[in-house]
Formats: C-alpha cells, structure tokens, sequence
C-alpha cells in the first residue's frame, strides 16, 4: 500500500509518496524493480532501476551467476551500472571491454543502436550487489551515436552523517564528469547514524531506493524506507532529512520533468511503437545496427512486441 508523508495544503512541502517495488526476473537473478512505475513512468530522465541482490554466487562458473546477462540491444537510452559488491566485466559493439567494480562507474549510451553484455567477475560463494539504471535520451541524441564511459573516481562531497558520491550531475557542489544529456543528477548516499539533510532542487522531481539498511524520509519522525521501496518526492522541496540508526546506502535519482512521451519495451526506448518495432527486427535479422559485443555468453532473443500480435 502506498503511503504518503508530507503536508498537501497551500504553503506545506511537496508530499513524498513511498510505493512498494515489484519482483522481476532478469537473467538468473530476481531484482527489485523501482522503475518505471505505472503512475510515474520517470524520474527527470531516470526511467528505469533495477535494485540487483545482494546475491551469493553459487555456480563457481564466473560467468553465468547473479548479474550476468548475454548479448542484448538498447536504443534511446543510457545505462548506468553501479555496484556495491562483486565485480562485471562490459563488452559492446564498440569494442568496450571494461571491469566495473564498487565504487566505479559504467555508462554507456545507446543512441540509434549498441548491443552489449555484462559478465559477472564475481567468484562463487562471493555477493554481487548493486543497482542497474536507464537514462531515456532527449530528442537531440536519442537517435544519435553511441557511447561508452568508464569512470575509476567520481567526486564526493560531506553530508551531516555520512557521505554523497555524485555519479551523474551535481550535488552539493560536487560535479561529476559523467555524460548527461539532460538536466538529471543521481547520487550513492552513504549515511551513519543520525539526521542529514540533504538539498534538492526545487524544479526537478526526485526518487530515493534503499540499497541496504533503512532510512526515516522526513527526519526522524517522517516515513520509514526499506529495501524493496522507493519514495517518490514532487517537485517544490527544498530539502529532505534522511534519518538512520544504522549505516545505510540509498540512491537519489532527480531532475526535471521529462518533456517527451517515453516508449518502453524490453530493451529500448524509442519515440513510438515503429521506433521498437524496427529496433526489434533489426536484433532479430542480425542487423549492422546493433554488432557482435565479443561475450561468449549466449545471445538473447525475444518474440515480436506484443502489440504486433493483434
């Protein structure tokens, strides 16, 4: 059920709204799904988070546990691959071959078409932990090139208790040098125990996800926070007080509203239907679009959109 803190009348902040996740299975891994939600598709340009484990390794393959997933296709978006335990290894059609570890960064972005796939590196009996998220691209490089980063040190900045890394945007006048192509930020929270406040940008939209521990939105007496829920705070705030009483990690998503539709199926974002359609008969015929990535893991296929069923 979902639940709602804040003051609504003229005057009061902006409500927070804090909503249960769903279960989704993603290759042999069952994640918590945050986004996209069926009353708010995005957050600024964030649409999409999956919160993966924390998961132990168990096959001793190094490949084919939680967190690896073969060759697949995107268009229209950016990924973002963030963990706090274990180890993937990226490849894509560019060439990229690149290990992303805790506290490093992976983005890639997809433009009119990339295939990739991200390995686990992590060994058996070890945890892979972490959280996957897409940018939707605006209008002026959704159907540009494609890209990829890797970023080894990201800027971090003091909170009242605890600490911020910035992956994308700014917070707190710490800039990251990621790629952003719209006006969105997203931030590791890393809390000890007691209130920080932390400053949000009045025109943006904002959505907190627990990772590990529990965290009071609001301060001490505002809406507890969990794993398996995201809070979803409307523009107007200015600031919001995170309470914990032990460490805790969280995820800020924000940014301003996004001004175009958003069509999602499997891996893309695309403009409309034809936009996926044509995406998905390109990875079904083998298509120059997308290209080899170089895993040896198995190629992923799915059937047709469902609306081409009729």
């Amino acid at each position: 059920m979902d639940r709602t803190a804040g003051r609504t009348g003229a005057g009061g902040p902006a409500p927070i709204t804090v909503e249960p996740s769903r279960e989704a299975r993603v290759g042999a891994a069952t994640v918590r799904r945050a986004l996209p939600r069926r009353r708010r598709r995005t957050i600024g340009a964030w649409c999409f988070a999956d919160h993966i484990g924390p998961d132990t390794v168990d096959d001793g393959s190094g490949s084919s546990g939680p967190g690896g997933i073969g060759p697949h296709p995107h268009i229209g978006l950016q990924t973002v691959t963030w963990l706090l335990a274990g180890e993937l290894l990226h490849r894509d059609s560019l060439g990229s071959e690149q290990s992303v570890r805790p506290g490093q960064l992976n983005l890639m972005t997809a433009g009119h078409g990339i295939a990739h796939a991200e390995e686990s590196r992590t060994p058996s009996g070890a945890t892979v932990h972490g959280i996957q998220l897409w940018v939707a691209q605006p209008e002026a490089t959704r159907d540009g090139g494609s890209d990829f980063e890797h970023h080894d040190e990201l800027p971090r900045t003091e909170l009242d208790h605890g600490e911020a890394t910035v992956l994308v945007g700014e917070l707190l006048g710490a800039r990251s040098s990621a790629r952003a192509d719209t006006d969105h930020h997203g931030a590791e929270l890393r809390l000890r125990p007691g209130t920080s406040t932390v400053p949000l940008r009045t025109d943006h939209e904002h959505a907190l996800i627990v990772l590990e521990g529990e965290a009071s939105v609001g301060g001490h007496d505002g809406r507890r926070l969990v794993p398996g829920e995201v809070a979803l705070v409307d523009p107007g705030r200015d600031e919001l007080a995170l309470a914990a009483t032990g460490p805790t990690t969280l995820m800020l998503l924000g940014g301003s509203p996004f001004p175009d539709p958003v069509h999602m199926w499997w891996n893309f974002v695309g403009r409309d239907r034809a936009a996926i359609d044509r995406a998905w008969s390109d990875w079904t015929a083998g298509a120059d679009r997308f290209g080899p990535t170089g895993s040896p893991m198995e190629r992923i296929e799915v059937g047709a959109p469902p609306w081409q069923h009729g």
